[in-house]
C-alpha cells in the first residue's frame, strides 16, 4: 500500500498561486455538511474530498436504488439496497484517506436539524424536497451558516450561495429572497418527472466549486443572485436577489412552519396510520398492498400484492379492473403514495384505497 502525503496528493492544486499552501490549509480545516447523497450530493462530496476539504459530514436516510445508477455514478450495481451514506463514505475514504468522513442516517426534520448540521460552517443543500430546502435555508440563516443551494428541474439546474457575510459584514440573500413562501402545490421531483444525468453532475460540481471558492477565498461566489443553467441550450441566466428576509423574519417563519410536504396534509381521510396498518397485517384482513417504491427488488417487511414503480403507476391504472377490492399503497416516506392515491381516486373515485402514513421507513 502506498503511503499518502498531502504534499503529493494536492500538488496540482497548490501549484495554483491563488490556492498555494495557505489555501490548501484552509480547505483542510474546513467542516462541510452535505444533506442529501443522491445525484448532487454524491458528486459534490467526492470532489470536495478529493480537493482536500478536511471534514465532511454526510446526511441521508436512503438506500441505493437501481433507478439511481444512471445519475449517481459513484454507486455500483452491487450497492443496490445498501445505505447511501455508508457506501459513499467508504468510497471517499478509499480515494481520499486524509479526509475525515462522518455520517448521519436520518431524514432531516425540524426536530433533528440542529444535530444534523450543527458542526458545519458550510452546508450543502443537495435534497430534492422543497419543504426540506426551506428548512435548511431558514435554519442556516438563524444559525449564521453559509448554505450552498442546488436544485434541478428536467434540463435546468439552479445554484446559489446563500447567507454569506459580505464586505460590509451583512448577510447576503437567501432562498426566501428568491421564493418567499413554500409553494402551496406539490412540485414534482426527479423521480416523478425525470432528469438528464449530465445536468445532475454539472450542478453538483458547481456546488462543490462554490465551497472551494468560499473556503479558499478566491473568485466570486454566486451571492445575491441565483444561477439558472440550461443543459440543452448550454445557456445560463443570473436572477438578481435583494436580501430582504433577515434573521428576525426567518426566525418568526421558523417558529410557525412545520416544513412538511403539502401532500402530507392534503387529506387526512386517505391515509392509514402505522398502528392501524399493523393491526390489519396481524388480523390478516383481506386487503391488497401495492408498493410504488422504484426499486422493485427492495425487500419489504411485509408481503405485497403488486410492486409498481411510481413512474409506471398511471399506465397500470389504465388497465386496472379490480375496483371492488380494498387497497393500501406504500412508498418509502408516505409522500409519493399519497400522490398515487389521488391518481387512483381521480380515475376510480369509489375504490377504497389508502396511503400508509410515514411509509415503509416508519414501519
Amino acid at each position: 500500500m502506498h503511503e499518502i502525503s498531502a504534499k503529493d496528493v494536492y500538488q496540482r492544486q497548490t501549484t495554483l498561486r491563488e490556492i498555494g499552501a495557505i489555501g490548501q490549509n484552509a480547505l483542510r480545516n474546513a467542516t462541510v455538511t452535505i444533506v442529501g447523497c443522491g445525484g448532487l450530493g454524491s458528486v459534490a462530496a467526492v470532489y470536495l474530498a478529493a480537493s482536500g476539504i478536511g471534514n465532511i459530514h454526510l446526511v441521508d436516510f436512503d438506500t441505493v436504488d437501481v433507478s439511481n445508477l444512471h445519475r449517481q455514478v459513484f454507486y455500483k450495481t452491487e450497492d443496490i439496497g445498501k445505505s447511501k451514506i455508508v457506501v459513499l463514505s467508504s468510497y471517499i475514504q478509499s480515494i481520499s484517506p486524509l479526509v475525515t468522513i462522518t455520517h448521519s442516517n436520518q431524514l432531516v426534520s425540524k426536530n433533528n436539524i440542529k444535530n444534523s448540521i450543527s458542526t458545519a460552517t458550510i452546508v450543502l443543500d443537495c435534497t430534492d424536497d422543497l419543504p426540506t430546502k426551506y428548512l435548511l435555508n431558514d435554519f442556516c440563516v438563524i444559525e449564521n451558516k453559509v448554505l450552498v443551494y442546488g436544485s434541478l428541474y428536467k434540463f435546468d439546474g439552479y445554484v446559489a450561495t446563500f447567507n454569506r457575510i459580505d464586505e460590509n459584514g451583512n448577510r447576503t440573500a437567501n432562498l426566501r429572497d428568491a421564493f418567499p413562501e413554500i409553494p402551496n402545490e406539490n412540485i414534482p421531483n426527479c423521480s416523478e418527472i425525470g432528469t438528464l444525468n449530465t445536468i445532475v453532475g454539472i450542478i453538483g460540481l458547481m456546488q462543490a466549486n462554490e465551497v472551494l471558492k468560499i473556503v479558499a477565498n478566491i473568485g466570486k461566489p454566486i451571492v445575491n443572485e441565483l444561477l439558472i443553467y440550461n443543459s440543452l441550450e448550454n445557456s445560463q441566466y443570473k436572477m438578481k436577489l435583494k436580501p430582504l428576509f433577515d434573521k428576525e423574519k426567518i426566525s418568526e417563519l421558523f417558529e410557525a412552519e412545520n416544513y412538511k410536504s403539502i401532500l402530507c396534509d392534503f387529506d387526512d381521510g386517505i391515509t392509514i396510520s402505522q398502528e392501524n396498518f399493523k393491526k390489519i397485517l396481524a388480523q390478516k384482513t383481506s386487503i391488497k398492498i401495492i408498493s410504488i417504491i422504484e426499486d422493485t427488488d427492495f425487500k419489504l417487511p411485509f408481503e405485497v400484492y403488486k410492486k409498481i414503480p411510481l413512474y409506471e403507476f398511471e399506465d397500470w391504472l389504465s388497465e386496472f379492473e379490480n375496483t371492488s377490492e380494498n387497497y393500501i399503497i406504500v412508498c418509502n416516506q408516505g409522500v409519493s403514495s399519497i400522490m398515487a392515491v389521488h391518481l387512483f381516486k381521480a380515475k376510480y373515485p369509489k375504490v377504497n384505497v389508502l396511503s400508509l402514513e410515514g411509509g415503509v421507513l416508519g414501519f
